[in-house]
This record gives C-alpha cells, structure tokens and sequence, in this order.
C-alpha cells in the first residue's frame, strides 16, 4: 500500500521586513543622492553635461512559500522490500522590489537649475543657524552694490574687499544675535521680509560693527531694517539689495575647486583651477588613480577617483548645503509618478 501527504502554505512576512528596508533604501537613496551631485559637480569642471536621475518610486515585494511532504509504502506481512517512509520540506523565498526611474528634464527643471534662489531664503538659512558668511559667500553674487567673487566658464573675478567685511561683520553680529529677520504684510498684501538690526541693550563693540555695516552698504545710520529684495543695487532706501546666485551657478562655482590632474588642464580638457589660496577653498574635491577607503562621497570619472574625505567638515558643509539649496529651487508642480500594479502574493 502506498500513501502520501503534502501540505504547503504562505507565511506573512511583510511587518519583520519594514524596518530593515526602510533603512536600506533610505541609505541607499541618500548616497546615490551624493554621487550624482559629486558627479555633476566634476562633470562641470570638464565643462560636460550634468544630468539628473530622479528616483520615483520604490516598491519592495517579498513571498515565502513553505512545503512538507510525507511518503511511504506499507508491505505485506511477507513482502520481501519490507515497509517505507521517506519525508521532504521545500521553501521558497522571492524578493521583487520595483524602483522608477525619473530623469529631470523639461521646464520645471530647468527654472530650478537657471533661477535665482530667493534671497528670503537664503536670509531664512541663516536665521536657521547656518553660518552667514559661507551662505552669503556661496550663494550671493552681490548686496547692495558690492560684489562677491564670480567663476564661471566666462572667466574669474575676485571679490570686492567691502564684500567679504560684509560677510564677515554679518557673522560677527549673528553670533551675537544682533540681527534677524522679520515678515510683515506689504501694501499689496503680499508678504515682505525685512533684515533688521537690534537695538535694545546692544554692547558698544556690536553697535561699531552695526555701524560699520551700514557704512559699507551705503545705509543710512537711522535705517535698522531694511527690506531685501532681489537686485545688485539698491533703488529706494530701506533696501537690503542681494543677487542672489541660481543652483547651477552655486554648482560651477563648486566645480572650480576641484583637485584636477595638471595634464588635463594643460590639455584644455578641463577649466583652469582659481587663483585663490587652497585655505581659502570652500569645499576640497581630491583626486587619485585608486579608490580612496575613508570617504564621504566618491565617483569614478576619467580613469580616476573624485571624492571628499570624511574628515573634511568643511567641505562635507559645502556639500550638504548645495544639496539643500538644490531642494529649496524646486518649486515646481510635483509630477504625478507612475502607476504601478503590484500583483498579489
């Protein structure tokens, strides 16, 4: 006699699973997110086209599928092959995850690539606790007439002294909390944004700074706030004018700070590095033949190895804030992404 039994079944094990992915693709998205900056950012150096990879959506899908099966034979009394029994398992584990892909393209990108960050929130970074004098010098292109140093594949300028004492005076007075930033309703009901000195209980030391502040800027001694707007000069009084720079600006001026072989700008394949002292440089992109081991962010182009050392907090600093600035510019319609039919497990 011969007989059998199979039994199988699906086990649930989406909840154990939530944790651990959601980690993994969050870690993996943010350092996918780096490379594709660090990349753009050396690709604008070799004066080569930046492209943006967006990603869309991430769907993971798991099944397990577990079985048991028992055999056997049963003989007679006087069967010579005597009785049988034989048992088996199976399992069956799948992992299916789904992840879209968006490239960048089209007008929305574009205005966030090419437009002017508002100067509100650039002043809105600075009230946050970011350091006023790397804001102002990386983002602004002028204030009130004085200009910052500009890069670009058009050639060099370097910065007007009365900028970086500006810059440098505005961090001074941050960190003694002498200036902030205030909203009011403008005539045409719109919100205005106005920078404004302190001047309650203000120490001698700080009102020179204040002072010397104004005088640079060409404001008046009784003007404690000023309304920013966006220009390279000021039209009216009460006006904190600021040129403010757009992303791919930011970007190419990052790009000139990057430690490129002597040979591939002697052979025009890359822009020539700026005559700016190396402690001066607002973020240090190296260079080697191999991969580095300890870094913050690394990509391969042109037979070597970019990358930011993880030591560097001061150009981990200009990276993390490109990346934001990058974020703030995107102020387009949200794109609907595509519908995805998972099928069930």
């Amino acid at each position: 006699m011969v007989f059998g039994v199979c039994l199988s079944g699906c086990s649930s094990i989406g909840p154990h699973t939530v944790a651990r992915d959601r980690f993994d693709y969050s870690s993996a998205v943010a350092d996918s997110w780096k490379e594709q900056t660090l990349l753009n950012i050396v690709k604008l150096r070799y004066i080569d086209l930046p492209v943006f990879l967006d990603v869309g959506q991430i769907v993971s899908g798991y099944s397990l599928q577990t079985g048991v099966s028992i055999n056997g034979t049963v003989s007679a009394k006087n069967a010579v092959q005597g009785n049988y029994i034989a048992a088996g398992g199976s399992a069956i584990y799948t992992d299916r995850p789904t992840i879209t892909y968006s490239p960048l393209t089209g007008d929305k990108f574009l205005r966030g690539l090419l437009e002017p960050i508002p100067p509100q929130s650039i002043f809105y970074m600075i009230q946050s606790g970011y350091a006023a004098d790397f804001v102002l010098g990386l983002s602004v292109e002028a204030m009130n007439g004085l200009r910052n140093f500009n890069i670009s594949t058009a050639g060099q300028r370097t910065a007007d002294p009365e900028f970086v004492r500006v810059v440098r005076l505005v961090r001074e007075l941050q960190l003694s909390d002498s200036v902030g930033l205030r909203v009011e309703k403008a005539t045409n009901n719109l919100p205005a944004t106005f920078f404004f000195f302190r001047k309650q209980n203000t120490e001698p030391e700080v009102q020179k700074q204040i002072d010397e502040v104004k005088k640079l800027l060409g404001v008046e001694p009784e003007e404690d706030r000023l309304r920013l707007i966006y220009s390279p000069v000021r039209s009216a009084p009460g006006e904190l004018a600021v040129q403010t720079r757009s992303v791919l600006q930011i970007l190419l001026a990052l790009a000139s700070f990057i430690e490129v072989p002597a040979e591939q700008i002697n052979e025009h394949r890359a822009a020539p590095t700026p005559n700016t002292p190396s402690e001066e440089w607002p973020i240090r992109v190296k260079f080697s033949k191999t991969k580095p081991a300890d870094c913050y962010a690394t990509v391969p182009y042109r037979g070597g190895w970019y990358w930011i050392d993880d030591r560097d907090l001061k150009s981990k600093r200009a990276f993390g804030f490109v990346m934001f600035v990058f974020t703030l510019a995107d102020t387009g319609k949200v794109e609907t992404p595509p519908l995805i039919t998972i099928p069930a497990q």
